[in-house]
């Protein structure tokens, strides 16, 4: 599900894969897809950066980190993203993804 990076200032980060489903009736991790995605679900509409910043808002609180560790590295006009998270090893962003998935 996510990838580990080695960052030049020695600081570890995670690569997550997410698709991202705007204007849905409450923000939500539905699912981790076969090619190890994760399907997440924004109130947000894909207008003019919202939906971008409504998925690092979510991520930060999900994942009890700064928005500031969180990073859309990839696909920023598409759906499909992949997003930076710095200072936490991809284990326990797996752990705490699929604890969320349970609890919804």
């Amino acid at each position: 599900m996510a990838g580990k990076r080695r960052l030049s200032d020695g600081h570890q980060g995670s690569a997550l894969a997410i698709r991202v489903t705007p204007r849905s009736k409450r923000n939500k991790i539905v699912e981790v897809m076969a090619d190890d995605t994760i399907k997440v679900r924004l109130t947000a509409p894909p207008v003019e950066g919202k939906a971008n910043q409504a998925l690092v808002d979510f991520l930060a609180e999900v994942l009890g980190v700064n928005k500031s560790r969180i990073e859309i590295v990839g696909g920023a006009t598409s759906r499909d993203k992949l997003v930076s998270i710095l200072d936490m090893p991809a284990a326990k962003a797996q752990a705490i993804i699929l604890q969320q998935i349970e609890e919804n």
